[in-house]
């Protein structure tokens, strides 16, 4: 098929559908200048005294706090990049009814800012912060404005609401996320190669009529597809339609 057929058959798709569920990851967000992990240009390509993995690890945040924050403050927060046309497309069909949830593995709030408002965080927020000795919660500036290990009020030290690796998915919103995908009649994945475990598995809990893969690598759910484009998200989504007579 030509782009222009896979665009026609997604249009064809989203028309059908009216619980839409896009499930996407780092690619999403890559459009909007934020660096993914796994990409030629991303984190892991870059040379670090340990591997990203390593320096967002609960581990690294326990015996080194010091050292955890320079890396978070340095290569995860991004707080002057916006939505781009896949968030804002994205937005837009949730307002007409016809998108049911934002299933995201990314922490950078970009789909609520661009209007989203059902949004499961599978990996939590960068603009959440906690006390993790009497729970008090920190604006994502604080982080920014302290230096070293930030502390609360209270003198405990300060904990971005992230999941970081050996840590486990808030269980609250990993259902929330899991039904939505299941009631969902189609799923459109977008920007993530689903190599992240547990994340990776919802998908496979969609029965629904259409799946859409649109990325610029292959996946795991590809051959399961209805329809797979290789390329852009937000250029893809882009064209997508909505009609003006299903806007709320």
């Amino acid at each position: 098929m030509t782009q222009q057929q896979e665009i026609a058959a997604l249009q064809a798709m989203v028309d059908d559908s009216r619980r839409i569920v896009f499930f996407g990851g780092a690619g999403v967000s890559t459009e909007s200048g934020i660096p993914d992990f796994r990409s030629v240009d991303g984190l892991y390509s870059q040379q670090y005294t340990y591997p990203p993995e390593e320096m967002l690890s609960h581990t690294m945040f326990q015996l080194h706090p010091e050292e955890f924050y320079r890396f978070y403050r340095n290569k995860m927060l991004y707080l002057d990049a916006k939505p781009n046309a896949a968030h804002r497309k994205l937005a837009e069909l949730e307002a007409a009814g016809k998108l049911s949830a934002v299933v995201t593995q990314n922490i950078d709030g970009l789909h609520q800012a661009a209007g989203s408002q059902k949004v499961y965080e599978l990996h939590g927020s960068v603009y959440r912060n906690y006390c993790t000795r009497c729970g008090k919660m920190y604006a994502v500036q604080d982080i920014l404005r302290s230096e070293g290990i930030p502390k609360c009020t209270c003198g405990g030290i300060i904990k971005p609401d992230v999941v970081l690796y050996e840590e486990g998915l808030d269980q609250e919103i990993l259902q929330g996320a899991l039904r939505a995908i299941q009631e969902a009649d189609m799923l459109i994945i977008g920007g993530t190669s689903l190599v992240v475990y547990p994340a990776n598995g919802l998908v496979e809990y969609f029965h629904g009529k259409h799946l859409a893969v649109i990325n610029k690598s292959p996946t795991h759910m590809d051959g399961r597809a209805d329809l797979v484009i290789a390329g852009s998200i937000g250029e893809i989504l882009e064209r997508i339609q909505v009609s003006a007579s299903e806007k709320v």
